[in-house]
């Protein structure tokens, strides 16, 4: 008993060891929680001078880019850089056959060349405020879950509404650690975003998703676009009379360099961490969510690559597609092998062990808190189910892009039958629909999309986990005595949404009446039984279920809190500006496995194969390589060095977020963690964890020596 006791403790403690340079932290909070800590690190400049309202800081620089990606500003004419992939879907909508900048780079080499890109924005903080008093006045202890949410959202709305009252900003109120504390942001955004430049794939993608989440990377994954305002320096939508963006501060650049043992920082808007989940949690999501994902995923994977690979064209239209379904499934294989590796799940109820223990002793604390943990057990139980069943209707059925795109003409088939409908009403639908087809089909190949339908059902309807699938497929499989070829080819043979010009012409045609076609549409048909069996038999029960779990889980968070009261808390990642700090670091992946802090350009040369796409080398950079020719971006040692490697804790939405060194320059850009620390947004593990940097001088190399945009590089303001 005494040995087991021992063997918890230990446990316990080496879970809590863990936390050492753990954490994603509200700037708002730097001086009061990381400060000291972050000067004995090795950082030079205050956390003031990081994030201030009162004078210009580095937060000024900070960019929310597009939906999902971070970016800085790098120069006083409103010059931004994030990752290749954050702008990769902008660079694709501007290539074509005849102009394929994914795969030859696009640079502007003066300001009238710089391509407008509608539908993409950048947001900048003006300031963050903790709401939390105001936001849970009025809320007592006696109200149930939907009281609780209606009180708080009442008074969420006063708080937005006030912070906007007579400006032109935006304003959202977040919660944090599960609804224990609020914070008020204050946001300026701005809708005239231009592509200044992006390399070529074989440079920003170099080593494609062979190479993703993985170390060593040798990847030039950056882009560059420009904010222009209108000539007041205010927000504006496009036109041809704005001007680029002044502000407040722009990041200087720094050739200095990161070497082993230096102080780094990243600043951006990491998107979701869930550290704090329970056992049965991380259980659920690493053994039976992710499993028939990674799957699916790696089927779709291989259909999309063999497509591909036979046409420049299939390449250019699923290049984004295929990079967003390959980046989660690799992530996900990471993450289940670091928290097996890590024992997370037994980690987890080592904890939950002792603060059952913590709980018990006290009668009070044990009123709170002692029927949690088996709580937490009853409600993943039942939460497990569902999640899977919401596994295979997302990943299997709604992967299938004619079923998504046949189900955005509902919409249409409603309003035809609706008696009062007003012409004009149905003409601007009509004009949105015939918009979204013209985008839709401009990357959209039914060969492969057909052969997704068949693998897909395939699957779904192969595996005993899978136990809820829409009696609506059911019953049109049985049409086709389980020949998921021949029942693929039948609907997109007749479906008039698999088929350009069928639809375009029954779009110019359209009449009221044209409602009865695409309800009898075959692809419609399937589509509407799969989004029917997610309305009515899973999102109803999933909400019931997740307002339970974010009432326990609130409970627990105070009470971890409780529990450790000497331990420093930060909020988990959503997608609200963040500091995470650390040091340059090699690491020690596996036994006798030893990965340095730093790539260089010989690495790019070691990994070439004219006959791999991914790893093609650019001829002129391997000109440039040959002559030694890398100017004054070259490390002290006299290499180009490529990437490097860090202890930050970062996450999905730091792509694009600058690595800052001790003195607030620019060292780097964050694009990837390595796949051994992939599982760091369940648990963090400080020994294998790191994010992977673009060096800032390769980044300057590209635009300066091998593109020749030197006018760029001038813009900024470089520290030598």
């Amino acid at each position: 008993m005494k040995r087991f006791s021992l063997l918890i403790v230990a446990l316990f403690l080496s879970f809590c060891f863990s936390f050492a340079l753990e954490g994603m932290w509200l700037p708002i909070l730097l001086e009061q929680l990381n400060e000291p800590e972050m000067k004995s690190m090795g950082m030079r400049i205050s956390a003031e001078d990081i994030y201030s309202i009162n004078k210009s800081s580095l937060k000024d620089a900070i960019l929310l880019f597009g939906r999902g990606c971070t970016a800085e500003i790098i120069s006083d004419e409103g010059l931004i850089l994030t990752n290749h992939h954050c702008g990769y879907g902008q660079i694709q909508r501007h290539s074509s056959l005849e102009n394929d900048y994914l795969t030859n780079g696009f640079w502007a080499m003066d300001r009238s060349q710089e391509l407008p890109n509608p539908g993409l924005s950048v947001t900048l903080l003006i300031r963050m405020e903790d709401v939390t008093k105001r936001v849970l006045q009025g809320v007592e202890s006696g109200m149930t879950e939907q009281q609780r949410e209606q009180k708080i959202k009442a008074n969420i709305a006063v708080l937005e509404k006030e912070a906007t009252s007579g400006n032109k900003y935006g304003a959202r109120v977040r919660p944090f650690y599960y609804g224990n504390e609020y914070y008020l942001f204050v946001t300026q955004t701005f809708n005239d975003v231009r592509l200044v430049g992006a390399p070529p794939s074989n440079i920003g993608k170099f080593g494609g998703d062979t190479d993703n989440w993985m170390w060593p990377r040798h990847t030039g994954d950056f882009s560059l676009f420009r904010i222009y305002v209108n000539k007041d320096n205010e927000p504006a939508e496009y036109s041809a009379d704005n001007v680029p963006y002044k502000p407040k501060h722009h990041l200087p650049v720094s050739l200095k360099g990161a070497e082993k043992g230096d102080f780094t920082f990243v600043f951006g808007y990491p998107g979701t961490t869930q550290e704090y989940l329970p056992s049965f949690a991380v259980e659920m999501i690493t053994a039976h969510e992710n499993p028939p994902a990674i799957r699916l995923r790696g089927k779709r994977l291989s259909i999309f690559d063999s497509y591909m690979q036979q046409s420049d064209l299939v390449r250019i239209q699923y290049s984004a597609k295929h990079a967003g379904v390959a980046n989660f499934w690799k992530k996900m294989i990471g993450e289940n092998r670091g928290i097996k590796r890590l024992d997370a799940v037994e980690k987890k109820q080592a904890l939950e062990a002792e603060f059952i223990k913590w709980a018990a002793a006290d009668p009070e604390r044990n009123k709170l808190y002692g029927r949690l943990i088996p709580e937490f057990e009853k409600l993943y139980g039942e939460f497990t189910a569902l999640n899977v069943d919401e596994t295979y209707l997302i990943e299997a059925g709604l992967s299938i892009e004619v079923m998504r795109f046949a189900y955005s003409f509902g919409q249409l088939a409603a309003l035809s039958q609706k008696k009062d409908a007003s012409p004009e009403e149905l003409e601007k639908l009509l004009a949105r629909q015939q918009s979204a087809m013209e985008g839709h089909f401009k990357n959209y190949h039914k060969p492969l999309d057909q052969k997704v339908f068949a693998e897909m059902m395939s699957d779904w309807f192969g595996h005993g986990d899978a136990v809820n699938i829409p009696a609506g497929l059911q019953t049109a499989l049985a049409k086709y005595d389980g020949n998921y070829e021949a029942w693929a080819e039948d609907v997109f043979k007749k479906s008039i949404f698999a088929d350009e010009a069928r639809l375009t012409l029954f779009l110019n045609k359209y009449k009221k009446s044209g409602y009865k076609t695409i309800l009898k549409d075959p692809a419609f048909i399937l589509a509407s039984a799969i989004y029917s069996h997610y309305f009515d038999k899973i999102q109803k029960d999933i909400e019931k279920l997740t307002v339970r779990r974010d009432s326990l889980q609130r409970v627990y968070m105070t009470g971890l809190m409780a529990f450790q009261p000497d331990r420093r808390f930060y909020p988990d990642a959503n997608s609200t500006l963040r500091v995470s700090y650390g040091q340059v670091d090699d690491y020690f992946p596996r036994d006798a496995v030893h990965y340095r802090h730093y790539t260089t350009l010989e690495g790019i040369m070691e990994k070439e194969d004219p006959d791999i796409y991914d790893y093609v080398v650019e001829p002129r950079l391997k000109e440039l390589y040959q002559a030694k020719d890398y100017g004054r971006y070259a490390a002290a040692d006299g290499t180009m060095r490529i990437a490097f490697i860090a202890s930050n804790h970062t996450t999905g939405g730091n792509s694009g977020s600058p690595v800052l060194n001790a003195d607030g320059h620019l060292i780097g850009v964050n694009f990837d963690r390595n796949w051994e620390g992939t599982m760091s947004d369940l648990m963090y593990d400080p020994d294998q964890c790191r994010n992977i940097s673009l060096d800032i001088r390769y980044c300057l190399f590209v635009i300066d020596k091998m593109a020749g945009a030197g006018h760029l590089v001038k813009e900024m303001t470089i520290i030598e």
